[in-house]
């Protein structure tokens, strides 16, 4: 009985208590948190990498660089992938439209290193 009460305390403690972090880019740069101008576009090559390979796993990542065109500009990354027969890189290039966000290309070429 006293493990039920205690259960129940705790249960009612962290629901009146707990509220989700907020972790935006103002609030993390108020901490002294810097969030990299690139981290949109890493979260989108991740994203698209998982949907075009969904049998493997992301280990590791790497931002390569930005390149700048007159009209366009290019984030280009390196995924490392865990399938089940082998493991592989990925080079991940998005290009997009600087102004509006706007993806206008978004290739994948598989490297062995």
């Amino acid at each position: 009985m006293k493990k039920i009460i205690l259960c129940l305390f705790i249960i009612q403690l962290f629901s009146i208590g707990y509220q989700q972090p907020n972790t935006s880019a103002k609030n993390l740069d108020s901490i002294g948190v810097t969030v990299p101008s690139y981290a949109k576009w890493g979260r989108i090559a991740m994203q698209k990498t998982k949907e075009r390979y969904p049998e493997a796993q992301i280990i590791d990542y790497l931002h390569i660089g930005r390149e700048d065109g007159a009209s366009y500009s290019t984030e280009k990354f390196k995924l490392w992938l865990k399938g089940k027969d082998k493991e592989f890189g990925v080079l991940i290039n998005i290009r997009f439209d600087p102004k509006t966000d706007e993806i206008k290309q978004l290739s994948f070429k598989e490297v062995s290193r």
